[in-house]
């Protein structure tokens, strides 16, 4: 199960969306009204946490690290 933070769709101009977090599988489709209110909602998307790793310390000419045959990125 993962964590997905949503925010009510403000429905007046100068009215502040509240954000709030609903744990569901990562197969669920988005939620599109809050589940109490019946407010319309979108999915936030944000940054999260990456984990890069590789034996290369810097980034190559394609900008992420890769080298040849490394990654079938196509620039090499």
């Amino acid at each position: 199960m993962a964590t997905y933070v949503y925010e009510t769709i403000p429905s007046r101009p100068g009215e502040k969306p509240e954000q709030f977090e609903v744990r569901q599988s990562m197969n669920d489709r988005p939620l599109t009204r809050h589940p109490e209110t019946g407010q319309p909602i979108r999915r936030v998307i944000s940054g999260g946490l990456g984990i890069m790793g590789g034996s290369k310390g810097s980034p190559g000419p394609s900008g992420h690290g890769c080298g040849p045959g490394s990654c079938g990125c196509g620039k090499y």
